[in-house]
């Protein structure tokens, strides 16, 4: 059995970097991920004038529930989409305030638009610098009262997650009503998350209600990564070996966690506990139809396991996979293809045939994902090389490294 330790989740960390940021008091994460990301939403927080002190496995966040000290910031989100998102979300409820946001080429492609939409209903005055919908923004903060919104959060959960955290923070608080909503476990995320700074959320089918109040400090603990860990359990799936990753257990906040139970359809003995998930393979693998709309940051993973399954693997309803860091199903069709495999796709779905892949180098499209997907296939195919190796330091900077350790136990 291999034991391996994943880095603490990108998705926690960032939601918990806001909360503390609008929490009354210090928080103290414990175990935060330390990455280009979340070291850029913690270099924006500081730019706006939060206190944020960090030791080797915690950060110490001090809280201004009335907002940034700063009343005036220009912030560079780098590529981190909740950064991009988050961000200009907290400073919008400030009482006063003028904030710039801008971020990389690759962000500034990816949609804006329901969010800034919806915080304009709310009176926030804000204006797109370039494409309507996207960076750079700039934001006249002046208080926000509160009040119904309706959003459609068919494109992305972070969207919904943003103004649910927002909703404290106003005068008399938020009614959300969804209209649509893809990777649904990371509005539970969030609402655990809230949960803990203080906030009950109240949830009717497809309305929330955030009540004002704002939120307490407190110390949290950051769980791995349950995307990052796909990819071992992949190439446990894979090699026919045992792979643990302690502290994603049963009660693991991560949706994405759930690919354990694709790995499952397709063979793989998928064991579970409350420290800890294991996954352990014969090393043969069956195809399947999945739909993997509530765990799409996977589906790269899946589909780079796929070739080697004993039928055709087809995944269905990732539409919103297309403005991802990339559009990430036609990343993986074009690699797939550049290797020799049969592929597939529509809209919202791709269906990957089994087949003998040959090495290749892979087309990254500077996602983090489609690389760390890849080298799944890479245990089974010596050669494979990527255009940009480098973009991992987005969520895992030593992932290479993690990887190449892996590979040499399962050589043994």
């Amino acid at each position: 059995m291999t034991v391996i330790h994943v880095p603490g989740s990108k998705s926690v960390t960032a939601r918990a970097l806001f909360l503390a940021a609008a929490a009354d008091g210090v928080s103290t994460l414990v175990r935060p991920l330390s990455s280009d990301d979340t070291e850029g939403f913690a270099e924006g927080l500081g730019r706006l004038g939060y206190d944020v002190a960090k030791e080797a496995d915690r950060w110490h966040i001090e809280g201004r529930p009335a907002g940034p000290a700063a009343t005036e910031a220009d912030v560079y989100c780098r590529d981190g989409a909740t950064t991009a998102r988050f961000l200009p979300t907290l400073v919008a409820a400030a009482a006063s305030g003028t904030y710039r946001f801008d971020a990389s080429a690759q962000m500034r492609r990816r949609p804006l638009a329901p969010l800034t939409e919806a915080l304009r209903t709310l009176g926030v005055e804000l204006h797109h610098e370039a494409a309507q919908g996207h960076h750079p923004l700039r934001i006249a903060a002046s208080g926000i009262k509160g009040g119904e919104l309706t959003l459609d959060a068919g494109e992305s959960s972070q969207y919904l997650t943003a103004l649910l955290m927002l909703g404290p923070l106003t005068a008399e608080g938020l009614r959300i009503t969804v209209t649509d909503l893809v990777s649904a476990p990371y509005i539970e995320i969030t609402l655990a998350m809230m949960r803990s700074f203080g906030v009950e959320v109240t949830r009717d089918g497809n309305v929330f209600t955030v009540p004002p109040g704002g939120y307490r400090a407190t110390s949290y603990a950051v769980e791995p990564d349950a995307s990052t860990a796909s990819y071992f359990f992949a190439a446990a799936a894979l090699t026919g070996h045992e792979v643990t990753v302690p502290g994603l257990g049963k009660d693991a906040l991560q949706g994405d966690l759930g690919f354990v139970d694709v790995l499952r359809r397709m063979g793989a003995e998928v064991r579970s506990t409350q420290e800890a998930t294991t996954v352990r393979s014969s090393g043969t693998l069956g195809g399947l139809t999945v739909n993997m709309r509530d765990i799409s940051d996977t589906m790269p993973t899946l589909a780079a396991l796929a070739p080697f399954a004993s039928g055709p693997v087809r995944i269905e309803d990732v539409g919103n996979t297309r403005v991802k860091e990339c559009d990430r199903l036609e990343a993986c069709a074009e690699n797939l293809r550049r290797m020799g495999i049969t592929v597939r796709t529509g809209p919202d779905w791709i269906e990957i045939h089994p087949g003998t892949p040959r090495p290749t180098e892979i087309a990254t499209h500077g996602d983090h994902r489609i690389v760390m997907s890849f080298a799944v296939a890479g245990l089974r195919v010596p050669g494979i090389t990527y255009d940009d190796p480098g973009c991992v330091r987005k969520t895992f900077p030593r992932f290479h490294e993690a990887f190449a350790g892996f590979a040499e136990l399962t050589n043994r």
